[in-house]
């Protein structure tokens, strides 16, 4: 892949989506990991997995997040490499760290950290400050770089409470959500004041949750940042929902795009490189600093 300048992070399936949803959803690990070979022929830096069991159901289950990595890194080993920690569907802390015990070629590179408690449309994602805090230990100490997923203002006044605590350290990664029902919606003056409030130097992507996808996306290229595209967040092709899209067809639509604003998908080594990352092997140069337990 020639060294663009857009990331590209593909969100290929999601924890809320089934096959009632959208036929075409990969939810097994061959599945998923064939949707992420397509994607690297379409053009994309990095992939936000989420691992479902044998019957579909969401799951932090380390050894099936390492049949999805060993798979991928066969054919894209330097792709950037996202497990998702989820509360939304877990309660339990210790399940949700599980994957970041992984080591070797199927250690993940980054984990996704939401820094607080949203609703969604039909169901609550809870991240107490106590869970924020043995996530931000747990990935700091293990050198795995946080995913940070922003849906409001709030969030980012959190990432730099936990900078200054130590428990976040540039540089980072964010995600910009918008369009869910009580959060940030896809709009110019929302996605402006987000982008304004990060921590300076941090590289970021938008998302867009349905019929947002798009434009979140567009705002974005635009913009300077990143995309994040997939099936995860969006099913359909088109706002009216006349039929369901597919990954590359999403993928492809946004490349085309960029490609038109003067704009490639930067490739997984040069996210590497700006970020700090080691192939499968979490960041270079950062020891493990003192915990900090207190995050009130």
């Amino acid at each position: 892949m020639e060294n663009g300048d857009l990331i590209v992070n593909f969100a290929p399936t999601g924890l809320a989506v089934n096959r009632e949803d959208h036929a075409g959803v990969p939810l097994m690990p061959d599945e998923i990991a064939e949707s992420v070979r397509e994607a690297c022929a379409v053009g994309i830096t990095m992939v936000h997995l989420h691992a479902r069991d044998v019957g579909g159901r969401p799951s932090h289950d380390p050894a099936i997040y390492a049949e999805i990595i060993s798979a991928v890194r066969t054919f894209a080993p330097e792709l950037v490499v996202c497990v998702s920690l989820s509360g939304r569907r877990e309660s339990d802390i210790a399940r949700r760290l599980a994957p970041l015990e992984l080591d070797g070629d199927v250690k993940p590179d980054m984990g996704s950290f939401t820094p607080g408690s949203l609703n969604f449309a039909r169901e609550a994602s809870l991240n107490s400050p106590e869970d924020l805090v043995r996530l931000a230990e747990a990935m700091r100490d293990r050198l795995v770089l946080p995913e940070i997923e922003i849906f409001d203002s709030g969030m980012i006044n959190a990432v730099r409470y936990f900078e200054r605590k130590g428990l976040l350290r540039a540089p980072h990664y964010a995600n910009i959500i918008h369009g869910n029902l009580y959060s940030a919606q896809a709009d110019l003056l929302h996605a402006g004041c987000l982008v304004r409030d990060l921590p300076p130097g941090t590289l970021w992507s938008m998302g867009g949750i349905g019929a947002a996808q798009l434009p979140a996306n567009m705002f974005a290229m635009a913009a300077g940042g990143g995309v994040r595209v997939g099936l995860e967040d969006n099913l359909f092709w088109d706002e009216a929902r006349t039929r369901r899209a597919t990954n590359r067809e999403l993928l492809g639509r946004v490349v085309e795009i960029a490609v038109r604003l003067g704009r490639t998908p930067m490739a997984p080594a040069e996210l590497r490189r700006r970020l700090g990352l080691a192939p499968g092997k979490g960041r270079y140069g950062l020891a493990p600093e003192p915990r900090v337990r207190d995050a009130t």
